[in-house]
């Protein structure tokens, strides 16, 4: 990064501060001084209680905002986003970045009208490519009618090259005939530790303490992030397939009489020791796996032999298998850290750094 060389530092929105936005925080404080620091300035932070702007603001004495809880300007929620444009347009030349680290449908609304303004949009939130059809088809019109670009790396393996390999294999003119992969960290972390011997419940608990689980575990036990995901990946492979089309076999599914419906989790002890018993006694190992093949996607609990190209990984690594023309009696196989604030803001950053070095249209 020593040579690198930007004509106007990149002016940068930031937008969510909660585990991701304070790790992208940090990592632009270790920067300060240097040319990764000179060419993202921070002009505008926000969150759902207001926001922060100045023509340049010091991403160390925000977090110190945040901490000591000091009030934040103008109102919350959609006033903010309002004047995220603004805030980015009055500083001169150069481009300008929002960063989204929020899980917000409210913001991912927005990525397509900012990118029609010419305002690029590097997203961790999974809502803008991963919902609905329209939403998908609007920020990639957005794209192709202007000059501004949409960096969703981080949206899809916290970082990690996926979307990339997928989008460069076919502009190499190769075709991808199926995906399958590990694709949430958490789940990841879960069936890694799972051994039958202590409760799948306690084990949940163990995660969410350890931060690997959202807040409330269920949203990642439902499989519906893992279902954003595949459908992510469906669509840069070439397969826009709608949200309901993808078959989801939720884990919370799997407890007696919907015992887990409520957070009582323990339902799900008995039946995750079934399956953990029938895996390992086929010499297999559980893993919750989301595919796409013939144009159909799927979600849910599988049973991996040991040579299975997705039988490895470790701790919240999540690991991806790619057939195609070019890979087609052994898949590309793509893995890493799949979870976890600093893995997803670098990943964030990554994305806003390419732009930054890109000469403006």
């Amino acid at each position: 990064m020593s040579g690198m060389r930007v004509t106007s530092p990149a002016r940068v929105a930031l937008l969510g501060t909660g585990n991701v936005g304070t790790a992208v925080l940090s990592r632009l404080a270790s920067w300060a001084g240097t040319p990764r620091g000179d060419s993202l300035v921070l002009v505008h932070a926000g969150n759902s209680r207001g926001a922060l702007r100045a023509e340049r603001l010091c991403p160390a004495a925000i977090q110190r905002h945040l901490s000591d809880g000091s009030p934040w300007q103008g109102d919350p929620g959609l006033a903010c986003l309002s004047g995220v444009a603004e805030a980015l347009s009055r500083h001169g030349p150069g481009h300008r970045i929002v960063i989204d680290a929020t899980a917000s449908g409210e913001v991912a609304d927005h990525h397509a009208h900012w990118l029609e303004q010419g305002i690029h949009v590097v997203t961790a939130c999974k809502l803008g490519l991963g919902t609905t059809l329209e939403r998908w088809q609007a920020i990639n019109d957005a794209v192709a009618r202007g000059s501004a670009r949409y960096g969703d790396s981080a949206t899809v393996g916290a970082g990690l090259p996926l979307l990339r390999n997928i989008r460069d294999l076919q502009a190499g003119g190769d075709t991808i005939h199926s995906i399958a992969g590990v694709l949430s960290g958490s789940l990841a972390w879960l069936f890694n530790h799972y051994d039958g011997q202590q409760p799948f419940s306690k084990l949940v608990l163990q995660a969410k303490d350890a931060g690997y689980t959202e807040p409330d575990p269920r949203e990642d036990l439902s499989g519906d992030d893992v279902r954003r995901k595949i459908l992510i990946l469906a669509r840069a492979a070439g397969v826009p397939l709608a949200s309901d089309e993808v078959e989801v076999e939720s884990l919370l599914e799997l407890a007696a009489d919907g015992a887990s419906a409520d957070g009582d989790l323990e339902g799900l002890d008995a039946p995750m020791a079934e399956r953990f018993e029938a895996a390992s006694a086929a010499g297999a190992r559980l893993g919750f796996i989301a595919r796409l093949q013939d144009g159909r996607a799927s979600v849910g609990l599988e049973s991996l032999a040991s040579g299975h190209p997705l039988a490895g990984g470790a701790g919240t690594d999540n690991r991806v298998a790619i057939w195609s023309d070019r890979y087609c009696d052994q898949p590309l196989v793509i893995q890493g850290p799949g979870a976890g604030a600093e893995v997803t803001a670098a990943g964030l950053l990554d994305d806003a750094l390419r732009i930054a070095r890109s000469t403006p249209d």
